[in-house]
């Protein structure tokens, strides 16, 4: 009797320390939960899904070229990186105080942006070393809120958690809401022209206001030789300085605009503009025959200025910058004579 007396103390004893530390690590594994923010490995991640609340949203997928937007645009590789350095480095610097944690929910709740992460996780897995069966997984969803009131912070609040926190980057000043944008043109790449040498079939261009000045060159990808022809009357061109031609077929392998005028330019201005006489017409053919196509028009250096055609030529233009239509009409962009200049020589400039 006495013995079980002894056990029984012994059991009163440690019964509350057990009951303690069980609860204890309930609240710490609740904790990381709500604080899991980060992503361990950002190289197996294939897709991120960001939208906001007033129906905008974009798709990030992981390809063996590359990331495409809404699998079907290039990206800017800089925000991408941006991005995937974001959510890797990304630290919890504090709980959001109890007396400011209702307002900053139901901001949240009205101008939180969602982020989907997946990545690739297999069904089998075997200490991290036998890997099979390969799936894609979505493994976190959270929220990005506003900005702190010192700027250094950013409200952040994982799915099904109770309480937001104040997240940041160490050593970043600054807060983190512009890197999840789920604006579309935020993301696109700049990159018109991407193309080496050896990836070219075609390339044209139509000079609108001197169209006896166009050409066209067709390379042989069998041996590589390329011939020129004359847009204006067909003719085949022999006499052209081969060093130049040559300078112009390898100058189409960086070629972007300066930005992109889609949400920034009204779109009455935009069809205005458009229906203006235009300068130069470039088409490429890649060796896969996809077409790559630019349109562009002069650019005034007015500010405001009516743009009716009959009296388009009184109205002095921009000897800096001009407008294009690209990726097959749907962006209207600002290009620079700086970066297009060198493609952009008529054909007297080649011949002999």
């Amino acid at each position: 009797m006495k013995k079980n007396r002894k056990y029984i103390i012994i059991l009163l004893i440690i019964a509350p320390a057990a009951i303690w530390f069980i609860l204890q690590n309930n609240s710490s594994t609740l904790k990381e939960k709500e604080t899991a923010f980060a992503v361990a490995d950002t190289s197996i991640v294939t897709k991120v899904f960001i939208a906001d609340k007033n129906t905008n949203s974009i798709t990030l997928t992981r390809t063996g070229k590359g990331w495409l937007l809404d699998n079907k645009f290039n990206t800017n590789g800089k925000l991408i990186d941006a991005l995937l350095e974001t959510m890797h480095r990304i630290k919890v610097k504090s709980p959001v105080p109890k007396i400011g944690r209702d307002n900053i929910l139901k901001r949240m709740a009205a101008i939180g942006i969602k982020v989907e992460v997946y990545q690739t996780a297999y069904r089998i897995n075997l200490f991290d070393k036998y890997k099979y069966f390969p799936y894609e997984k979505l493994s976190k969803v959270y929220y990005v809120g506003d900005v702190t009131p010192d700027n250094m912070g950013t409200y952040m609040l994982i799915e099904g958690a109770e309480h937001p926190y104040v997240t940041h980057i160490p050593g970043f000043r600054g807060f983190l809401t512009p890197r999840f944008s789920p604006i579309t043109d935020d993301w696109k790449s700049h990159v018109l022209f991407n193309h080496t040498l050896s990836e070219i079939l075609s390339i044209s261009i139509e000079f609108g206001e001197e169209p006896e000045e166009s050409f066209k060159v067709d390379i042989n990808p069998k041996d590589g030789s390329y011939s020129v022809t004359s847009l204006f009357d067909n003719t085949s061109v022999t006499n052209y300085d081969t060093l130049k031609m040559l300078n112009f077929l390898t100058s189409f392998n960086d070629l972007r605009y300066e930005s992109r005028l889609n949400n920034l330019m009204p779109t009455i201005k935009q069809d205005s503009i458009i229906q203006t006489p235009v300068i130069y017409e470039i088409t490429l053919v890649d060796e896969k025959h996809d077409t790559t196509y630019l349109k562009t028009f002069n650019k005034s250096s007015l500010p405001d200025v009516i743009r009716e055609a009959e009296y388009f030529k009184l109205i002095p233009m921009d000897a800096d910058r001009f407008y294009g239509l690209a990726n097959d009409g749907e962006d209207f962009v600002l290009l620079q004579f700086y970066s297009f200049d060198k493609v952009l020589h008529p054909l007297s400039y080649y011949t002999k």
